[in-house]
């Protein structure tokens, strides 16, 4: 057996460092008394609705007086030990820097949960994690108390284990919101800053640095969701080696906060890189178009990062032409491929606007929340050159391009392959799931990422597709690839391909579900049927004859997708399974499930 063909990074290899990320973020770097190597009055955090704003320095206090507070009220003391986990059921706001890192100084782990999840999706995640404590809004109480209920906690108990973030910011000296009558009894956020201060975070130096961090939950392909274990050191490691590529350090950078921030990709690269390279980051609750533009305009943003859905909408809606967005620098995507097609088209429209002046860079990079994220960037230099590319290997890390499930054959160069990574920045496993952790990482700590990649002779690389969704049709067809081109028609706003089994031509056909950019217009089945076979002739026109959209196309109202951005695939599949099973289509086919 020939030995495994392992590709390094062309970057120079970090230090790796074995402390808190508290420390790594907070410390100060020489004798000026500065946060993390930068001035302690300079912006964090801003909240996009009022424009409050939290400094550096006022960050650390903040965030030492929760820990404080947390160890020493007497609702929260006892189960605010050092390695207890606290949930944050929250959407973005100002207070989530606060309660997150707060909790990290009193040397807790959090785990982040969707806000948009329901009592049941809430109360495994509480339960699975082994969460003591719960931080949500005002808008998330309700479903937090029917979770207790459904788990049986008696109301009074959990009580005690509920910490409200309130939408009253005159802590962070922002404007005072009425409180909600819900709340009443119920601990505050800002009840547990006004106690004192912790001297020093919670400390994990050397192998310490291995604990449990961060539990943020993926979803997977099968079953209940895992618990993805981050350690201190996945996290500084993580923070460390994006640094070149993902540069932030200049004066005038401002980065929009708009991904959720329970997602790995939001609280690492939102919330933690842009504050180790000291760029600001203004934080808005949820994407609205015209709000996304305002909020560019108002703060004149340079840096966003998006998923493909947000550049859709900017390739597309009104607002973009209704303010001013010409300080926008940097578009990064992440989450879910982007094709070359869809970046082209908003880069024309915004230069466009600027009368094609101007520097304006959209990239990708690559990683999932077992990698902590990132493991790839397409750098901004390459941006156009190598556009569909997620970029080149991450320092520290190490991947290699498999054709079986065991690793013993490497694809040759050029071919494609499934994506294994290994690294500081893995995983340090499933919570509470030993055999999906021996199933996702080897003996030898290769992490299979279940994606399968090229690589090219200049060391970038491109996803082809998950494994388990590429569709066989003569040769395997990404759906990735389907759904870029089909982002380039005029009429669809947002376009999802899967695979449908034919037993009469035993393979797979291609079988595409899009959003009409103006729903007005394919109202009746006719409408829909009429612009559904436009759409399966347009495509022979753009790809070769086994891309063909064999198993025709469905026009639905919206394409169902994780908070992240990614396309839930198999709510395609249970729709295309009812579709076969109504005759829609075709006795012959049936979607693969």
């Amino acid at each position: 057996m020939a030995p495994p063909q392992i590709y390094t990074s062309p970057y120079p290899s970090h230090p790796i460092r074995s402390t808190s990320v508290w420390t790594r973020l907070f410390a100060s770097r020489d004798a000026s008394a500065d946060v993390g190597g930068y001035p302690g009055s300079l912006p964090a955090f801003i909240d996009a609705d009022s424009g409050a704003t939290i400094t550096r320095a006022q960050l650390v206090h903040l965030t030492l007086s929760f820990a404080y507070g947390l160890k020493h009220h007497p609702n929260t003391s006892p189960v605010a030990t050092r390695g207890s986990t606290v949930l944050i059921f929250s959407p973005n706001s100002l207070a989530w820097p606060v309660v997150l890192f707060g909790s990290v100084a009193a040397g807790l782990r959090c785990t982040l949960a969707n806000s948009a999840y329901t009592r049941t999706e809430l109360a495994f995640q509480y339960s699975d994690s082994g969460a003591t404590l719960i931080m949500t809004t005002e808008d998330g109480l309700s479903v937090v108390q029917e979770m207790f209920a459904e788990i049986g906690i008696a109301k009074e108990d959990a009580a005690k284990r509920i910490i409200v973030l309130s939408k009253d910011l005159r802590w962070a000296g922002g404007p005072s919101a009425p409180r909600s009558p819900a709340s009443n009894g119920l601990l505050k956020m800002e009840d547990l800053l006004d106690r004192g201060k912790l001297d020093q975070e919670e400390k994990f130096e050397g192998s310490d640095a291995l604990e449990t961090l961060y539990i943020c939950y993926s979803s997977g392909t099968t079953g209940k969701p895992k618990g993805v274990e981050t350690t201190h050191q996945n996290m500084t490691t993580l923070i460390d080696i994006v640094s070149a590529p993902f540069d932030l350090r200049a004066k005038g950078t401002v980065m929009l906060g708009i991904l959720p921030f329970y997602h790995i990709y939001g609280i690492a690269k939102l919330v933690h890189a842009p504050f180790c390279q000291g760029c600001p980051v203004v934080i808005q609750t949820k994407f609205e178009p015209e709000k996304f533009c305002s909020v560019i305009q108002r703060f004149r943003v340079t840096h966003a990062l998006v998923v493909p859905p947000v550049l859709v909408i900017l390739a597309r809606h009104p607002a973009v032409d209704q303010y001013d967005m010409s300080t926008v620098r940097y578009l990064f995507s992440g989450a879910a491929p982007l094709g070359a097609p869809l970046a082209k088209q908003v880069k024309e429209r915004l230069l466009a606007k600027r009368g094609g002046r101007g520097d304006l860079v959209i990239t990708q990079g690559y990683g999932l929340t077992e990698t902590s994220p990132t493991t790839h960037i397409l750098e901004g230099a390459d941006s156009d050159r190598k556009m569909g590319s997620i970029g080149k290997l991450l320092p520290n890390l190490e991947a290699r391009l498999v054709e079986d499930d065991e690793g013993k054959v490497d694809a040759a160069p050029g071919e494609p392959g499934e994506l294994w990574i290994r690294g500081k920045t893995v995983m340090k496993g499933y919570l509470n799931n030993p055999s999906a952790t021996e199933n996702s990482i080897t003996p030898d700590r290769w992490f299979k990422t279940g994606d399968v990649a090229v690589r090219d002779k200049e060391g970038y690389y491109y996803i082809v597709d998950r494994r388990k969704e590429l569709i066989k049709y003569k040769a395997s067809m990404p759906p990735a690839e389907l759904e870029s081109v089909l982002l380039s028609h005029p009429d669809i706003a947002d376009a999802a391909v899967i695979g449908l089994y034919s037993a009469k031509e035993a393979t797979e056909l291609p079988r595409a579900y899009v959003v009409h950019a103006h729903l007005e217009k394919v109202k009746s089945a006719q409408a829909k049927a009429e612009f559904a076979r436009s759409v399966v002739k347009w495509i022979e026109s753009k790809v070769a004859r086994h891309k063909y959209l064999r198993g025709g196309v469905g026009v639905i109202e919206i394409i169902p997708k994780s908070a992240a951005g990614k396309i839930l695939r198999r709510e395609l599949r249970e729709l295309a399974k009812r579709e076969a099973e109504q005759g829609v289509l075709g006795t012959e086919v049936k979607a693969r499930l």
